[in-house]
């Protein structure tokens, strides 16, 4: 596959045409399962596929419209199955193929659409191939699928490049060839037990569209895409130089990152894609220095979605956050995509822990901050995403308002950033613990045989069981707001919005008989009242034609 630039975008027709057919994903409302953490079948302290089958009435009754499950795939686990060993198996501690099949079919009964993984950056260093790679020795053509390179320096002591780690240190691990010499280096951009593919090899791209195949004719709804934007990589590998090495995620520009010739894989992809009914979709995980460039993945040939990253990254304020939305709905407006959004994932601080911290400490946070302050802010800025044009991203255990679990005993961590550190921060735990179903028990309801991270003594005031029913709690507040976006036709799917005349640090918008208002200021605040109060994150008083909000708070209206 040869480098190349950016292909045009589609011409005027075409993008109409996309926009006008007003697929489920446009406004879907995407609910991520971390398996491991969910739910635990079997106590043996790990979830598995098994414990989200039994849990899927609950994320039905919830009101999301599919379920994307991180990776389930047979994999060593030395990055939290992101280092997949067969992509057509499900690894034991998880279930089996039986078990996926289950739950894909009890999923589709209840009306839930399944989203899995994919990891085709690299794969595990206990792949088939890798394994024969390294057997088989230098000139083997299963090395042309990987990047092995020769080392620099008189002895090949040096590595290839000065390429670093995602996770911290080098981005290349030298290895024993059978004679028992040093040999050859293979590049891996996370961890040494991940090598990457090299995409430039056909076989790779064959491989691939055969995974895809595998798992849609299982009947899944689709993909998301892990490091989406890393598949190609320069020509020659060239070194990074002055490249900022903290910018790795790809807030700058990289040769690694972000390659034009990633565009032709996903053209590929989407015929094969194309081939099956039901509206299937992909969803790229993109980290790309601006939100025009993320753009590029979703025109109307390649991918359906990518993760807006900018947004989850904006601070709760005001101005910047008008800024994001505004950038990112005119970014997507021409290709013709919907714009997505999110505030918490499996690699981030939880948005309850991130506002509860003073702004500018970026998506890592390593203290617990103002706990009632934090939760506060989240339920107003889940508010806020979920009244924004386009799909909604939800992370397991935020509709229950869970903070990051801050102080996890360093013998407990299995984060692989953090032992390696000098990248990543490493404490990815801390928004991975199992979350609590029950008020009482070893594990909070999550199974009988405790928990693979340990959870916190309060976590089950915190419990799906403890919220129910409450009126003030965080679950009943995300029932409300979903089940809203269900009945009300302005919420959802759309690509604009009327912004309205505002007091400083307060955001109002228009759609159609839908008015959002967010307070993001710290002190109450005086606005106009738009009709009917339909749902608030906090304690709204309206008196005429006037409304106090309160501090960090948003109120839905309706004028129907």
């Amino acid at each position: 596959m040869s480098q190349q630039h950016l292909a045009a975008p589609a011409d005027e027709t075409a993008v109409a045409t996309v926009a006008q057919h007003r697929d489920w994903w446009r406004g879907a409302v995407i609910y991520q399962v971390y398996p491991r953490s969910f739910a635990d079948s079997n106590g043996d302290g790990m979830g598995d596929l098994a414990g989200v089958r039994a849990r899927l009435p609950y994320l039905r009754d919830l009101g999301v419209d599919a379920v994307w499950l991180s990776p389930f795939y047979a994999s060593p686990q030395a990055d939290a199955g992101y280092d997949v060993a067969d992509y057509r198996a499900v690894d034991p501690m998880f279930g089996n193929l039986l078990d996926a099949d289950a739950l894909i079919r009890d999923a589709h009964g209840l009306g839930l659409r399944i989203i899995v993984d994919l990891v085709p950056n690299h794969s595990s260093d206990q792949h088939e191939w890798f394994k024969r790679a390294l057997a088989e020795g230098p000139g083997s053509p299963l090395r042309e699928r990987y990047h092995f390179r020769p080392g620099k320096g008189k002895k090949g002591e040096l590595p290839p490049n000065d390429w670093e780690s995602i996770f911290g240190g080098p981005a290349w691990t030298r290895v024993t060839e059978p004679d028992g010499t040093p040999g050859e280096w293979y590049l891996h951009l996370f961890a040494p037990e991940q090598p990457d593919f090299n995409w430039e090899h056909p076989a790779v791209g064959d491989e691939f569209r055969s995974i895809l195949r595998f798992w849609l004719d299982m009947g899944v709804d689709g993909f998301r895409i892990d490091v989406a934007h890393g598949l190609v990589k320069a020509e020659g590998l060239p070194d990074l130089g002055d490249h900022d090495q903290l910018k790795l995620l790809g807030n700058d520009v990289m040769p690694f990152f972000d390659q034009d010739g990633v565009h032709e894989v996903y053209r590929q992809w989407r015929t094969v894609l194309d081939e099956y009914a039901g509206d299937r979709i992909f969803v790229a995980e993109a980290w790309t220095p601006t939100v025009e460039r993320t753009a590029h993945y979703v025109r109307p040939d390649e991918l359906h979605q990518a993760f807006n990253f900018q947004y989850l990254s904006t601070d709760w304020d005001a101005d910047e956050l008008r800024v994001v939305i505004d950038r990112t709905l005119d970014a997507m407006r021409p290709v013709g995509a919907p714009a997505t959004w999110v505030l918490s994932n499996h690699d981030v601080t939880r948005h309850a822990t991130r506002f509860a911290n003073p702004p500018g400490l970026g998506t890592q946070i390593r203290t617990e901050g103002d706990r009632e302050l934090g939760l506060r802010r989240a339920r107003a800025a889940t508010l806020l995403m979920l009244a924004l044009p386009g799909s909604a991203y939800l992370y397991q255990g935020e509709e229950l308002g869970l903070p990051d679990v801050v102080d996890l005993p360093d013998e407990v961590r299995q984060d692989p950033a953090y032992f390696r550190g000098a990248g990543q921060d490493g404490f990815r735990d801390g928004c991975r613990v199992p979350i609590p179903w029950t008020r009482t028990g070893s594990s909070y309801g999550f199974g009988t045989g405790g928990s693979w991270l340990p959870q916190p003594a309060n976590w089950g005031e915190l419990s799906v069981e403890a919220q129910t029913g409450d009126p003030a709690s965080t679950l009943e507040l995300y029932r409300a707001a979903l089940a809203a976006r269900r009945e009300h036709p302005s919420l959802g799917a759309g690509e604009s919005l009327e912004w309205l005349t505002a007091p400083e640090g307060v955001l109002a918008f228009r759609r159609g008989e839908f008015v959002c208002v967010a307070n993001t200021t710290t002190a109450p605040v005086t606005v106009p009242s738009h009709g009917r109060v339909l749902l608030a994150s906090g304690e709204v008083t309206v008196d005429g034609t006037e409304a106090t909000l309160p501090a960090d708070t948003t109120a839905w209206w309706t004028t129907a």
